[in-house]
């Protein structure tokens, strides 16, 4: 007899088995976390309720992105230097510790530098998790390991933002308490379970070496230039988008379940997108994920009832299922392997860049009127697919 063909869905679920355990325990680290990220994305709510005006909670919101620019470049030199697994545990602890002192913050100043204190602690596992799972997996499977990360990272967006809303709905204060624990969680299972990952020797785990590789890797300046336009558009995620949907009269449980529905079609369709997307050139799987990024959000700009709201959230959910995880496996396999930490903490720094102007910005083009903001973000879709697309000199590498 001869040997059964394996179908494509069998070869996916066989790759993802072959998975290795460091990385399955990483994906529940992840799902921790990220279903027990409650405060942020009802920030601007918990200000507006308490009186502070929206240029107050944009300000806040920036601090946040300040915060996490600093945590990209320290994340990366730690993951680099100390080792991932202690570097994720510094980070979900030290989250922790600043969620339950931003819960006690009355005055706009306490809370806007403990935000950006929240902001640094709390994400200084990102470069550091997306470098060990470029450890833990070969370049040809990476694609698929970034989207497993990702439908775990997802599936705690899907459930966690409708438990905020309704949470949120009774008492603020258990929002800070469960984002608390959930980091608490995580950093537990980071400091027992994971391993250390590749570590650069001291000499070479500095800013310094890295910058001036980077500087000579066109390609991945490339991304990052076209990262700022992506991540405006994100950002106005757990900004803009929450008002947007309380003005035109729905609950904060119905933004809740707007953004979890995000997270629901990331968990049910990404793995198979990836599979799909990863046969093709990255810089076009990228480039049409930010056209579609763009023309979600831009939809906004002609639409109020709720199944039109969702279409624009599954159009940009189609975008990000198309470039994110294709830009992460990008990353992993331009960068030299003991200083992955730092390209995925340079590629945080640009996110982070972007986070701490795009919320101020967006109220600004909000308050003109939303349809300047959701045009201004099918637009920046735009631009940021035709800088994937471009060719500006040398070979690639």
């Amino acid at each position: 007899m001869g040997v059964r063909q394996l179908s494509e869905g069998e070869g996916l679920w066989a790759e993802l088995r072959s998975l290795p355990r460091a990385a399955w325990v990483l994906f529940l680290g992840i799902f921790l976390n990220r279903f027990g990220t409650f405060v942020i994305p009802f920030l601007t709510l918990y200000m507006k309720r308490n009186g502070y005006t929206l240029t107050d909670a944009g300000i806040a919101i920036g601090a946040y992105g300040a915060g996490t620019f600093f945590a990209s470049f320290f994340g990366g030199y730690l993951a680099d230097h100390i080792g991932r697994r202690k570097t994720i545990a510094l980070s979900m602890f030290g989250g922790a510790l600043t969620m339950l002192l931003l819960s006690g913050a009355s005055s706009k100043w306490a809370i806007i530098l403990i935000t950006a204190l929240n902001g640094m602690t709390g994400e200084l596992y990102r470069p550091a998790s997306s470098a060990l799972l470029a450890d833990l997996v070969p370049s040809g499977q990476r694609i698929i390991a970034f989207s497993a990360y990702r439908m775990s990272l997802n599936a705690g967006w899907a459930f966690g933002p409708a438990t905020a809303g309704f949470l949120a709905n009774r008492s603020f204060l258990w929002l800070f308490a469960g984002d608390a624990l959930t980091s608490i969680l995580f950093g537990i299972v980071a400091w027992f379970a994971l391993p250390h990952g590749v570590r650069s020797s001291t000499a070479e785990s500095g800013w310094g070496p890295a910058v001036r590789s980077i500087r000579q890797n066109r390609d991945f300046i490339q991304l990052l230039a076209a990262s700022i336009f992506i991540a405006f558009i994100f950002y106005q995620i757990s900004s803009t988008y929450s008002l947007f949907v309380t003005d035109l009269g729905y609950t904060p449980e119905t933004y809740g379940a707007l953004i979890s529905f995000n997270g629901f079609v990331v968990v049910c369709l990404e793995l198979l997108v990836s599979n799909y997307t990863r046969r093709f050139d990255p810089r076009r799987a990228i480039a049409l994920g930010y056209c579609l990024a763009g023309l979600g959000f831009g939809l906004n700009a002609f639409v109020t009832e709720i199944p039109w709201l969702a279409l624009g959230v599954f159009i940009l959910t189609i975008g990000e299922m198309s470039s994110i995880p294709v830009a992460a496996a990008y990353i992993a396999n331009v960068a030299p392997a003991n200083m992955r930490g730092r390209y995925m903490g340079a590629h945080g720094l640009t996110w982070a860049l972007t986070l701490t102007f795009a919320p101020a910005l967006g109220m600004i083009l909000y308050s003109k009127g939303p349809q300047y903001l959701w045009l201004s973000c099918a637009l920046s879709g735009v631009i940021g697919a035709t800088i994937m697309l471009g060719r500006f000199g040398g070979e690639r590498k």
